[in-house]
């Protein structure tokens, strides 16, 4: 995928309302999606596919555990520490600092029309 698509896929994702949510909710520790969806009040298909586009992305990591009475349950948490958004001569930078201490920068070109 060339930068300007994974640029796009990634402003998307992070203008989401539900998708924030979901990242600040996941920060600290790891949630499954039933959980999300009551805490957050967000239907849980909508929670789902923000979840796979966060996946998608690399904003979030998931991790298979199996539950007290024996059931596999996946649990989402948030990869990043610090998202910034910026327009800088004609470019849009998105800066994602990531709680492992990596830091990914992209740059597109703003088109208008």
């Amino acid at each position: 995928m060339d930068d300007n698509a994974q640029l796009e896929k990634i402003v998307k994702v992070l203008t989401d309302g539900y998708a924030i949510k979901i990242l600040v909710a996941t920060n600290k520790e790891g949630k499954s999606a039933i959980e999300l969806s009551q805490e957050l009040d967000v239907p849980i298909a909508a929670c789902y596919r923000r979840l796979h586009a966060l996946e998608e992305v690399g904003l979030i990591e998931s991790q298979e555990k199996i539950t007290p009475k024996g059931k596999k349950m996946r649990y989402y948490r948030s990869k990043v520490k610090k998202a910034n958004i910026r327009i800088e001569d004609n470019n849009l930078i998105i800066e994602l600092s990531y709680l492992n201490g990596t830091v990914k920068k992209y740059i597109g070109k703003i088109i208008a029309g």
